[in-house]
């Protein structure tokens, strides 16, 4: 089967999951679930995994790790509590992989989290951000809440993605509002049926990738799904068929839910022996 390749803004892709690189019990592992899962996009928390690296507690600097011929680096903004912090750390991001010659230094994955409880963002802030960040010239992918107004409004702001959350980061709880989930999609692709969502958190098995695939989902992001498996890697390969599956389902169209049984093969015709 031939996959068409997608755009996120200037970037091309035909892997539709995107992998985190947090949590994992050591960069071999991650890197072996990278591959396995068949991803093209990794996502990087420079801020923490990159410019706070002392060469001891994490056997220093995750960039060395990657392959960057081979995966782009999605820098994200995670941990950032307001819109202040979010840009100086999108800019820090984009100074530090301007100098490694990364070609996806235009580009931020924004999180403005609200509390450290819930994780959930801070819509005002994420807004704000968005504004200002795509005014600076980043190429926006904006994590947000499954709210379909104000993921319009980041559409309007210039996001090049909205990612809504299947549910609170790290909860495993997969697409937990799938009516709000497809209003997101509907808002967002009127008039531009190539704008790609990309649904993001929440993610705790295959199960959960395709039915946010089958909903019309053009991609997924995930992190803790994998890394906190009991096997990792075999999530990883797990998550890598299911992205695949939901997509094709998606694109073939389900057959309507019914309330009675509708026989597979034709009562009408059929002789009965006396």
């Amino acid at each position: 089967m031939t996959v068409k390749p997608y755009r996120v803004g200037s970037f091309e892709f035909k892997s539709r999951l995107f992998v985190g690189t947090g949590k994992y019990e050591t960069f071999e592992q991650m890197t072996d679930c990278l591959e396995a899962s068949g991803c093209q996009v990794v996502t990087v928390a420079i801020r923490r995994d990159v410019l706070d690296a002392n060469g001891s507690a994490k056997q220093g600097n995750i960039l060395d790790h990657l392959d960057t011929n081979r995966y782009t680096i999605l820098p994200n903004t995670a941990g950032c509590f307001s819109a202040k912090d979010a840009i100086r750390s999108a800019k820090l991001s984009r100074e530090l992989l301007d100098g490694m010659g990364n070609p996806g230094s235009t580009w931020v994955k924004l999180e403005v989290l609200a509390d450290k409880k819930t994780l959930l963002p801070d819509p005002i802030g994420t807004l704000e951000a968005t504004k200002t960040l795509v005014e600076l010239g980043f190429e926006v992918l904006v994590y947000t809440n499954d709210d379909p107004i104000l993921a319009r409004r980041l559409k309007d702001a210039g996001a090049v993605s909205v990612m809504p959350a299947g549910a609170p980061i790290g909860s495993g709880q997969g697409i937990l509002n799938t009516n709000n989930m497809l209003i997101c999609l509907e808002y967002l692709k009127e008039g531009d049926p190539d704008y790609p969502v990309i649904i993001d958190a929440g993610v705790g098995t295959a199960s959960d990738v395709t039915v946010a695939m089958e909903l019309g989902a053009d991609g997924v992001l995930l992190n803790t799904g994998i890394a906190s498996a009991k096997d990792p890697i075999r999530m990883a390969t797990a998550m890598n068929h299911a992205i695949t599956a939901g997509r094709l389902a998606c694109l073939a169209g389900r057959i309507p839910r019914k309330r009675y049984a509708t026989a597979s093969s034709p009562i009408e015709g059929v002789i009965h022996s006396a």
